[in-house]
């Protein structure tokens, strides 16, 4: 993911040290505005299987998006994130009856197309790239023949040489 000087973060290294940072961050808001809710309300439970999954999940998620980063874009999590937008506002649409909006349906459309535009972008990119790789693959290749024929054409004249 990150490699500079001898340091190189992983995505469990990254975690390591992002993990502790979002967990103070998030714990001093939680004392002054979430606590004092929970001991007016005296139906609070603290449930250790639904806190433990909660938690496996959260960690899944952070290291699903490490490795996605890692291994494409900043950019491509973006695109990703916009595609699971539509896949809630689709599933609340259909199962909760939730209303969509023409502007909202101008809005999706306008996302729709920068996705479309960023995977044609990308997949222009591939091409091309591929395409001046098979090039210098196929030079190497011309190049490896000719000095194959001309050191067979040498050594025949060596030969031709050393008979006379």
């Amino acid at each position: 993911m990150v490699s500079s000087e001898g340091i190189n973060l992983n995505p469990i290294t990254s975690l390591y040290y992002v993990a502790p940072c979002c967990f103070g961050f998030l714990l001093v808001p939680w004392i002054f505005v979430e606590l004092p809710v929970l001991r007016e309300t005296s139906s609070f439970h603290f449930d250790f299987v639904v806190f433990g999954t909660n938690s496996v999940c959260a960690f899944a998620l952070n290291l699903a998006v490490f490795l996605l980063v890692g291994k494409t874009s900043a950019l491509t999590m973006n695109v990703a994130g916009v595609v699971k937008d539509w896949l809630l506002i689709a599933f609340s649409w259909s199962v909760i009856k939730d209303t969509v909006t023409p502007i909202n349906l101008f809005g999706y459309g306008i996302a729709f197309l920068g996705v479309a535009y960023y995977n044609h972008a990308k997949l222009q990119a591939l091409q091309a790239k591929d395409t001046q790789k098979k090039a210098t693959q196929a030079d190497e290749e011309a190049g490896r023949l000719l000095e194959e024929k001309q050191s067979s054409e040498d050594s025949g004249r060596i030969n031709n040489e050393s008979e006379d």
